[in-house]
């Protein structure tokens, strides 16, 4: 991708849209990989939105330190799901620089993925333009990297340690068309037999909650 992101907000501007993702997490206690996709829809909210503001207070901070936000919803399926089993939600996050050029900062849920009480986490823009997110939570903390291979292709790597301890690696593809894709992680693939069934603690953790 040409050019350089000027800060965070700029990054997330350019992440708005709908995407598919696909996904394979590398779960060190079942020494195994396991295949999964979404389908993501991310919308902008502006800085003076009034759930961006509830947030802001909900954390204690002052919401004129907000520079916008976005809303986020997701859902996907981890070929170790049990039958019927899907992973979907919706959260509402926005971003609070402690910088002047506004690269890093706090980032502030109104829910967390693998718990749903509200989560802050911490962003940081890297030289290479890349955006760093760590979060923590009670069990577990997650670190993220999110990066443009293109305007329309975006990867990103994860990390989790504590409760359960994972490594995934995504590519997330703009989708441009009006129908919502098929998010199911085993189109093609068999599932193999005796597979652990997976959780949202050990399938889909991200700060994002995608």
């Amino acid at each position: 991708m040409s050019g350089s992101i000027a800060d965070a907000i700029s990054f997330f501007r350019l992440s708005c849209g709908r995407w598919r993702s696909q996904r394979s997490s590398h779960h060190l206690l079942h020494r195994r990989a396991e295949a999964g996709g979404s389908f993501i829809e991310v919308v902008e909210l502006e800085a003076a939105d009034p759930r961006l503001e509830a947030i802001a207070v909900l954390h204690g901070q002052d919401p004129a330190g907000l520079v916008g936000g976005c809303r986020v919803r997701w859902s996907g399926s981890m070929a170790w799901d049990k039958a019927g089993e899907a992973h979907e939600g919706e959260s509402v996050f926005g971003l609070i620089p402690s910088d002047e050029r506004g690269r890093s900062g706090l980032l502030l849920r109104d829910r967390g993925y693998a718990e749903t009480a509200p989560v802050a986490g911490h962003f940081a823009m890297d030289d290479r333009d890349g955006l760093l997110l760590t979060t923590s939570y009670e069990t577990m903390n997650s670190l993220e990297r999110f990066s443009f291979a293109g305007p329309d292709v975006r990867l990103r790597t994860s990390t989790v340690e504590g409760l359960s301890n994972t490594a995934s690696f995504c590519v997330e593809t703009r989708i441009h068309s009006e129908t919502e894709p098929s998010t199911s992680a085993t189109e093609g693939e068999a599932k193999a037999p005796g597979s652990p069934a997976s959780s949202p603690e050990t399938a889909c953790l991200s700060a994002l909650g995608w």
